[in-house]
């Protein structure tokens, strides 16, 4: 089985390098030149755009930051369609609009190319270390035909229902962790305005009720003032926008999601929507005049 792989950015790239080590013939493209000599050392073959990864495979990956530029890849001039044949199977592991994602499918079965959308939960060191949390959402033939592939990158593979439901399964995801980082935030702001170590909040409530995956990787790095991301504010924002549009669509209000994308917007008006979306914390730290982190 040969493999495409589209996107070799902060998640990308390390996926890349997995599927690589699993012993597959992968094909990589980026429009970053850097990116994609590194996956050629590490075995890769460059290609000089979508199509032509497309054309040099029988499965290509996808991991992109935005709906546009998913669409733009798969369906635009150059892109993997004009490559493709009958029974390419197209893999979007970007965190993608499902509305969005539903067109492009509606695209690919004109050209008889079969479609998944997966997208990841985990971060960069769960991409690094190949234990992504993978959303399916498509046919269970086609899952099957890929499951392999798709262990090389995560822990874990669940088929959320047809073509969409891999998405909304991840904006679910992302509302639970944003929520999560806000209450952490606004804890740990409040133990330390009372004068109580966040660290020390951190160690006596992790093995209670409130301790959570989100708390294990993102409190230790708030408490030491570290917000290089792993997860940019800015992809948070993007899939928040998602999850808010996709609720107008269906007619589902989401009021957490909406205050927790203002707080993120506000991070953004500061400058900071390039770092960790931790950095939630220094809008409490803001709002509440207090440090929470160690970086005095």
């Amino acid at each position: 089985m040969r493999i495409g792989f589209i996107g070799l950015g902060v998640m990308g790239r390390p996926m890349a390098k997995n599927i690589l080590k699993a012993g597959y013939q992968l094909t990589a493209y980026d429009i970053s030149q850097p990116a994609i000599d590194d996956v050629v050392k590490h075995g890769a073959t460059a290609a000089k755009n979508p199509a032509d990864v497309a054309q040099k495979s029988d499965v290509v990956i996808t991991m992109l930051a935005n709906s546009r530029q998913v669409q733009d890849v798969i369906t635009g001039a150059g892109g993997i369609l004009e490559g493709a044949r009958e029974g390419t199977v197209i893999i979007d592991m970007s965190s993608t609009a499902p509305m969005v994602i539903k067109q492009i499918y509606e695209e690919c079965k004109k050209k008889g190319v079969k479609m998944l959308d997966a997208p990841v939960s985990g971060g960069e060191p769960k991409a690094i270390d190949g234990t992504l949390a993978i959303m399916v959402g498509g046919e269970q033939e086609v899952l099957d035909q890929v499951h392999e592939l798709l262990m090389t990158m995560g822990s874990s593979v669940v088929l959320c229902g047809s073509i969409g439901t891999g998405n909304t399964t991840k904006l679910a995801n992302q509302i639970i962790v944003a929520l999560n980082i806000a209450a952490m935030s606004e804890a740990f702001a409040l133990g330390a305005k009372a004068g109580v170590d966040p660290e020390v909040i951190y160690k006596a409530i992790r093995g209670g009720l409130a301790g959570s995956t989100v708390l294990d990787a993102k409190a230790p790095m708030v408490i030491e003032g570290n917000f290089t991301p792993g997860a940019r504010l800015e992809i948070h924002i993007k899939d928040l926008q998602n999850a808010l549009d996709t609720g107008h669509q269906i007619g589902m209000p989401l009021p957490l999601t909406a205050y927790a994308m203002e707080m993120m917007q506000a991070l953004k008006a500061d400058g900071l929507d390039q770092a960790d979306h931790c950095v939630l914390a220094k809008y409490y730290e803001k709002l509440s005049n207090t440090k929470i982190s160690k970086d005095k």
